[in-house]
């Protein structure tokens, strides 16, 4: 398939999966598991949860440790099979053993050539700051035959610079694996995390595809929220709320993300006011609400 503006329009699948800390080979199995589904479904894309072989509630950073691979092992060398093998692009997170020592919560992009990018999460959530380092570099943007394509993890998401940094980089498509703890939802609500995600998609037009858990983990609970959602906001799949695997798939038309236009006299980058926007975000205007309104303090 093809979009309007020349660019391949592909089949992106966001993989909901029951997963349990420790338990690495069925943790694999499930994984390889849905990655031959989506790619049977048609998928180019395949997006995997966070932490998809180690699991998630550790009992210590000692715990993690001991689950914990580099960036070239067993989990992501069977990525990279699958994904050659099978004609795929896979996404998917895992608890890295990083470069001098680090515990990282890492996400990968692997295809037929082997590795194209490893990042590492940059805001860590909750007890996560007491098992893993943060990673300490913007989210990557890889080319690839159909388009241009990023990752990121979880509560990352929650940051509006940083999906826009990833826009501003070219994203057409951002792919995110996610473990959403389950929170109170109010009646006829979704849950935050989702409208977190159909709102970064709507405000700088571009694909996200979400990979969620579900199932139950050392008595935590998943939001089970996977979702992908289109340029303007609204979900393609999903999104799924509910306790359960699942896989998404929608069909992703690369070259709407190209199209920045939100009416015939707007778009959402050449319309930003980065001449203002640099006083705001500096470390001094942060200091208090006085700095930030302009008033004097």
């Amino acid at each position: 398939m093809t979009g309007p503006g020349g660019v391949a329009a592909i089949r992106v699948a966001a993989c909901q999966l029951s997963l349990a800390v420790g338990e690495v080979t069925a943790n694999r199995a499930a994984a390889r598991e849905a990655v031959h589904a989506a790619a049977d479904a048609g998928a180019a894309v395949v997006v995997l949860p966070e932490l998809t072989p180690s699991g998630y509630v550790f009992e210590s950073p000692a715990e993690a440790r001991s689950l914990a691979e580099p960036a070239d092992g067993p989990t992501v060398t069977e990525w990279q099979r699958l994904a050659a093998g099978r004609g795929l692009t896979i996404v998917g997170g895992f608890c890295e053993a990083g470069p001098g020592g680090d515990l990282l919560n890492s996400a990968v992009i692997v295809d037929g050539s082997g590795t194209r990018a490893v990042y590492r999460k940059a805001h860590l959530w909750d007890a996560e700051q007491e098992v893993f380092t943060p990673g300490r570099a913007a989210p990557p943007v890889v080319d690839t035959p159909w388009g241009r394509l990023a990752v990121m993890v979880c509560y990352d998401l929650e940051f509006p610079e940083w999906v826009r940094a990833a826009a501003l980089a070219g994203a057409d498509l951002l792919a995110a694996p996610t473990n959403w703890p389950a929170e109170p939802v109010p009646p006829g609500e979704r849950p935050v995390m989702v409208v977190n995600v159909q709102a970064a998609a709507a405000v700088n037009r571009i694909f996200i595809a979400a990979a969620d858990r579900c199932g139950t983990e050392r008595g935590v609970a998943w939001v089970g929220g996977s979702v992908i959602a289109g340029p303007d906001g609204y979900p393609l799949a999903g999104p799924v709320a509910a306790d359960q695997p699942r896989i998404l798939t929608a069909d992703c038309d690369l070259s709407r993300a190209r199209d920045k236009a939100n009416s015939p006299r707007n778009n959402v980058q050449t319309d930003r006011r980065a001449d203002l926007y640099g006083a705001v975000l500096s470390s001094s205007a942060l200091a208090g609400p006085s700095a930030i309104s302009g008033v004097p303090a």
